[in-house]
C-alpha cells in the first residue's frame, strides 16, 4: 500500500514566483498580439472575468492588457464575433471562456433548461416565446425590443424589461449566446447559428468536468488548494479531492506545505515547482478582478496583501479608494492606486496612491515610484485609446 508523500516545504516567495509564472505575469509579452493572442490568453487562464464598472477600462479589457501589451479592444471583439474562439458564460462570475472548452459548460446549460434558474424564476413562457421568435429572424439586442411593459425588479441588478430577463434565461440555458458587445450592449444570437453547428456538441461527463477544473487551476495557478480550484463552487470539492488523491498516488501531483497556510492543503505538479525568477523591472497595474487578485484570501496568503474592494463602501469608510488597482512590481504588490479616467478631458486622474507591503519602506522608494510612474504612462495610453 502506497503512502501519501510528505508535503514539500514552499516559501511564500517561491509560491509567488510559481503563481506569477502560471499567470504569465513574469514576462512582458507571453501571448503575442492580436485576436489570436486574446484566444491564447483566455485559454491559458481558463477564463477572463467581465464586469460593468468603467471608472477605468472594464476589467475584461484590463486583464487582457496586463498580459498583451499591444492589446486593442477590437482584438477581443474579433475573437468573440469573427474567429468565435471565445464565448461568454458563467464561471464564478460572467466571463469569457475558450470556445474549445464549450462542452464543459453544456451540463450547466442543460440543468438550467430542466430546472430553470433561480435568478429568472419570474420569466413567463410568453416572454421566452417572444424573444425566441424574434431571434429566429436574426441577432437581437434589447434595444430592438421597445414594446415591453416594465415590471418591478426582484433584485438590484435585474432588468425591468421582461424581454431582457427572457434573453438572459435563454443565455443560461444555452439556447442563445452573446455574439457581440458594443460597450456593455449585448447582441444575442442563436447558439447553433452563431457557431455554425447543426446541433450542440456532446456535453462533458461529471468526471471530465472534475478533471477540467483541476487541470485549469494547475495551469493558471501553479500551486493549488481545494478553495482555489473550486472558487465559489463548494459542491465540487469532494470529487476534486478524490481526483487529487488519485493523482498524488500516481506521482502526478505532490503535496506542498505552503508557508503560513496552516492546515490548508496545497498541491502542485512536480515540474511547476521549478524556480521562476521575476524581473524586478516588470510592472503591472492590475484589475481588482484579475485572477491574481480575485481570490482575496489566496492573494493575502501568498502576497501578504489584503485587497479591499470599496466600490460599494461609503466614501468616508474607504481606505484605498473607490476602485483601487493593485500594483505588482517584480514579485511584490507594492501599492494600490485609485484611478479614474476622465474621457472627455482625455486624462487619467490619480485619486489616491497608497503604498503597501514592500512599498511602505522608504529605502528605494524613489526608484520604485519611477517604475510605477513609467507604467502609469503606458496604462494611460491604453485607457485613452479609441
Amino acid at each position: 500500500m502506497s503512502r501519501t508523500p510528505k508535503p514539500l516545504p514552499l516559501t511564500t516567495t517561491q509560491a509567488r514566483q510559481i503563481w506569477l509564472h502560471a499567470q504569465r505575469l513574469d514576462e512582458r509579452t507571453p501571448f503575442g498580439e492580436g485576436a489570436h493572442a486574446v484566444a491564447d490568453a483566455v485559454t491559458h487562464l481558463g477564463y477572463v472575468q467581465i464586469d460593468t464598472i468603467n471608472v477605468i477600462e472594464r476589467c475584461h479589457h484590463h486583464i487582457l492588457f496586463s498580459r498583451i501589451p499591444s492589446y486593442r479592444r477590437a482584438d477581443l471583439r474579433h475573437a468573440q464575433s469573427t474567429d468565435k474562439s471565445v464565448f461568454e458564460y458563467w464561471t464564478h462570475a460572467l466571463s469569457y471562456v475558450p470556445a474549445s472548452e464549450f462542452r464543459f459548460f453544456l451540463p450547466a446549460m442543460r440543468e438550467h433548461r430542466r430546472e430553470g434558474h433561480k435568478w429568472f424564476a419570474s420569466v413567463k413562457p410568453a416572454d421566452t416565446r417572444k424573444v425566441m421568435r424574434l431571434l429566429h429572424a436574426g441577432p437581437l439586442t434589447i434595444r430592438d425590443i421597445d414594446d415591453d411593459v416594465l415590471v418591478e425588479k426582484e433584485h438590484l441588478w435585474q432588468s425591468r424589461k421582461p424581454s431582457k430577463r427572457a434573453l438572459q434565461l435563454a443565455f443560461y440555458t444555452g439556447a442563445v449566446t452573446i455574439s457581440e458587445r458594443q460597450g456593455m450592449l449585448k447582441t444575442y444570437e442563436l447558439m447553433t447559428r452563431h457557431f455554425g453547428w447543426d446541433k450542440l456538441p456532446k456535453p462533458a461527463s461529471a468526471k471530465e468536468i472534475t478533471a477540467y477544473l483541476l487541470d485549469r487551476a494547475l495551469r493558471s495557478q501553479g500551486v493549488v488548494s481545494l478553495d482555489s480550484i473550486c472558487h465559489l463552487d463548494a459542491p465540487r470539492k469532494k470529487p476534486v479531492a478524490r481526483l487529487i488523491a488519485s493523482r498524488v498516488r500516481r506521482g502526478e501531483l505532490v503535496p506542498v506545505a505552503l508557508e503560513g497556510a496552516g492546515k490548508q492543503e496545497h498541491w502542485a505538479r512536480p515540474a511547476a515547482l521549478e524556480p521562476h525568477e521575476v524581473s524586478p523591472d516588470l510592472v503591472h497595474i492590475l484589475s481588482p478582478f484579475d485572477p491574481l487578485i480575485i481570490q482575496r484570501k489566496r492573494t493575502n496568503l501568498i502576497f501578504g496583501y489584503n485587497h479591499l474592494f470599496e466600490a460599494y463602501v461609503p466614501k468616508a469608510k474607504r481606505k484605498l479608494g473607490y476602485f483601487a488597482l493593485p500594483v505588482l512590481v517584480g514579485d511584490e504588490i507594492v501599492a494600490a492606486l485609485d484611478l479614474k479616467t476622465d474621457r472627455q478631458a482625455k486624462k487619467l486622474l490619480m485619486q489616491k496612491w497608497t503604498w503597501v507591503g514592500e512599498g511602505k519602506k522608504t529605502a528605494g522608494r524613489r526608484e520604485l515610484k519611477r517604475k510605477v510612474e513609467e507604467e502609469l504612462h503606458r496604462f494611460a495610453q491604453f485607457q485613452l485609446a479609441d
